[in-house]
């Protein structure tokens, strides 16, 4: 399993993928928002989303485990 971390504090701005979804190394899984920017977080390994530990909206920290793939 591999987890998608937050690279930065901000707030999820949007979720782009389902649990049960398929992606690739470097697919975007969230858009954080920080500083009036938005971010995108993308995946470093290949999966499916087995879980999604944030939603839309909530404050993350950096390092904060957003989705999880197996």
């Amino acid at each position: 399993m591999a987890d998608v971390e937050a690279h930065i504090t901000g707030t999820v701005w949007r979720v782009e993928v389902e649990v049960g979804d398929t992606i690739d190394e470097g697919d975007t899984v969230v858009i954080l928002e920080s500083m009036k920017m938005e971010m995108p977080v993308e995946a470093e390994d290949p999966g499916t989303v087995k879980e999604i530990r944030c939603a839309e909206g909530q404050a993350v920290s950096e390092g904060d485990t957003l989705v999880v793939l197996e």
